[in-house]
């Protein structure tokens, strides 16, 4: 099997498999309980806590774990819309988000929420010029992705922040989730932003919300005040280690991974672009881990199972979105439906070899002669 799927989820690092292993047999107790083995726990959570604050330049207190970034990004929206209800209802998104986004997007307007969808420039980034007219003083929210999961957009984070200093009643929430551990995104800015460990080799079922100390949300879970107040529930401590371990080695060892990437990158799209009928949506400047194409005639379901059936993993849209309707980001980028309908996506990794590449290759050639006939 050749997995060229790493966005959607990437294996566990045996480093931090040993973490959540070590950590879990280590702690027994409840960090929210009172007695000793409790209390035990709940020190190694402030350890966890502290270290992982460090490696993001935030405060402890700034950090609300979650079971995920889909959650993280659903307490961030529907917190900040109930929280800012009384200043206003209209909030600033694009057609680029994540369906975790886009949903609470999709909940909010039916409660009475206004939403507008920024445009985007050919190359996949906001159209700053239009985002300034949509402002308003009502505005409460701007969301957007500082990564793109589909096509590999890198989002002019800090120039929209400086945007919004304008308007002081609005806060601008970023998914970062395909972002850390790949790029320098900071939190500088910003005043939610999530990401999860599972997409830079760490555990599944561990996400990340920071929020600014000063902003108020309104909580999803209630029930208890846990490590914060703002998500309930007993705190997963193991995970949190693990995710802490994850983003340790991410942001360790970012630029050698960056460089294996961009190399393999480089050699695919020159590849890829020999074939008459192949168009590639991801920008030059985009990230190199996404690599997004359509096949001209060919849906991308039906290339996704051919390669499937050559032993090829790769992504037709996000993993979490809906099947049957075209791309919204390519859509969105090309204005063409019958080419988002084509396109799929695929992502790759510095654990992705030189010969995994080129039977990629070998497989996407035979797909292509065989539905495309050429």
């Amino acid at each position: 099997m050749i997995y060229l799927d790493y966005s959607a989820n990437t294996p566990v690092a045996p480093e931090v498999l040993e973490r959540f292993l070590q950590v879990e047999r280590a702690f027994m107790g409840n960090p929210n309980s009172s007695h000793s083995a409790g209390l035990a726990a709940q020190a190694e959570m402030a350890k966890v806590t502290e270290k992982m604050a460090q490696l993001l330049g935030v405060s402890p207190g700034e950090i609300i774990y979650t079971s995920g970034a889909s959650e993280a990004n659903n307490l961030a929206i529907k917190g900040i819309a109930r929280s800012a209800r009384h200043v206003g209802r209209h909030i600033i998104s694009t057609p680029l988000e994540h369906s975790s986004v886009s949903g609470c997007l999709t909940a909010l307007q039916e409660q009475g929420y206004e939403i507008d969808l920024v445009d985007i420039e050919r190359d996949g980034t906001v159209n700053l010029n239009e985002l300034k007219d949509l402002l308003r003083k009502d505005t409460i929210l701007v969301a957007i992705c500082g990564v793109d999961s589909e096509l590999g957009c890198i989002q002019p984070i800090s120039e929209i922040s400086e945007i919004l200093k304008e308007y002081p009643n609005c806060c601008l929430h970023v998914d970062a989730t395909q972002a850390v551990g790949k790029t320098n995104i900071s939190f500088s800015g910003i005043d939610t932003m999530c990401f999860t460990g599972h997409k830079f080799y760490g555990l599944n079922g561990c996400g990340v919300l920071l929020k600014r100390k000063n902003l108020i949300i309104e909580p999803l879970i209630h029930g208890g005040t846990s490590t914060t107040i703002y998500r309930s529930g007993t705190p997963a401590l193991a995970l949190a280690a693990a995710t802490q371990t994850a983003l340790e080695m991410a942001l360790k060892e970012q630029s050698h991974r960056y460089e294996v990437v961009q190399d393999l990158h480089r050699k695919l799209r020159k590849e890829l672009e020999s074939y008459p009928n192949v168009r590639l949506n991801s920008p030059k400047n985009g990230v190199p881990h996404i690599l997004n194409l359509s096949v001209q005639g060919v849906k991308g379901t039906v290339f996704q199972r051919s390669l499937d059936e050559q032993g090829v993993c790769v992504s037709v849209k996000s993993a979490c979105s809906a099947e049957g309707q075209p791309s919204r980001a390519v859509l969105a980028v090309s204005q063409d439906r019958k080419n988002a309908l084509s396109s799929w996506r695929l992502s790759l990794s510095h654990l992705t070899t030189e010969e995994e590449i080129q039977e990629f290759l070998r497989a996407f050639d035979r797909c292509y002669t065989m539905l495309t006939g050429r």
